[in-house]
């Protein structure tokens, strides 16, 4: 019997696959399509301070093996998060939530992380900390040891529950970062976040996205994620939480054998809106083929 239970900072959780924040909604839109208890958990949809519209249109462009998304953070708030998103959640999934929080100041942060902490169907909070610092010159939170450390400090003085940073990959070092991050006391890191990208509409000639740079995700950032995975799994003490262009059952097992204790899928939800259901039920098949019985003794296993 495939063992896939693995233990995510403190919490027990049935699998390892984790749909990734900003392509699984608050969860309830995809319980009408299949039972999402069956997943390990979920990030919800990434929720700030105040309510945000989000960027111009158009907002994604295709690529190959992949997509660009300037979504801006569209959500309707903490507030009516707690108060209309969660309750609807309720009805449908019966297990701890990732609650997903983006900020522009440390004010943000501290603000939405300490609201959502005294949710009781929240069971951990990535902090995204790509998100342009307003009161620094606009410099994402996440490109410095420095600002990082101070994000991280500043939510685990305010919370209770597990504090998983959620690193940028567009960085020099992020092995440092993440070490930043866990000294601070980060109870677990995630990453990799979008790449740059930019698309070139060749008739206009103007950007096909409006923001005219937007997140590239999808399959061709994969072997970046992993390597990265890897290097900060080597140098933190803490759980990681890979993700970066997971498809399929082997991709969750390459991304673990990397370091990785759970893996988040992104994009692959918006091609196939069953893809987490389907990995979840191919692991089982794919660790026999391996000769994996538990997969929580692969973690960092690569040789």
């Amino acid at each position: 019997m495939a063992e896939m239970r693995v233990n995510l900072c403190g919490i027990d959780i049935l699998n390892p696959v984790i749909p990734a924040s900003g392509t699984f909604g608050y969860g309830y839109e995809y319980a009408d399509l299949y039972d999402i208890n069956c997943l390990g958990t979920f990030s919800f949809k990434g929720t700030t301070k105040e309510p945000r519209f989000g960027n111009p249109t158009p907002r994604i462009a295709e690529c190959t093996a992949g997509m660009i998304n300037s979504v801006g953070l569209q959500n309707p708030g903490v507030d009516r998060v707690i108060s209309e998103e969660l309750p609807k959640l309720a009805r449908c999934f019966d297990k701890k939530v990732m609650a997903n929080v983006s900020g522009f100041s440390i004010e943000d942060y501290t603000y939405t992380c300490e609201r959502l902490d005294k949710c009781e169907q929240v069971g951990w909070l990535e902090v995204n900390i790509s998100c342009p610092n307003v009161h620094g010159g606009g410099m994402s939170f996440g490109t410095s040891p420095e600002c990082a450390a101070q994000v991280t400090k500043a939510v685990k003085a305010v919370t209770t529950k597990p504090v998983i940073i959620k690193l940028t990959p567009n960085v020099t070092d992020i092995v440092s970062i993440a070490q930043a991050c866990e000294d601070a006391g980060a109870d677990g890191i995630s990453l990799i976040n979008t790449m740059l990208g930019m698309r070139i509409n060749l008739k206009t000639r103007k950007p096909v996205v409006a923001n005219t740079m937007g997140g590239f995700s999808g399959s061709a950032i994969f072997p970046v994620a992993v390597r990265m995975v890897y290097q900060v799994a080597k140098a933190v003490k803490i759980p990681v939480v890979g993700m970066g262009g997971i498809a399929c059952a082997e991709d969750v097992i390459e991304m673990m054998l990397a370091g990785a204790t759970a893996v988040e899928v992104g994009a692959q939800n918006l091609i196939n809106p069953y893809a987490c259901r389907d990995i979840v039920e191919d692991l089982p098949r794919v660790m026999q083929k391996l000769g994996i019985g538990s997969l929580s003794e692969i973690i960092g296993g690569c040789k």
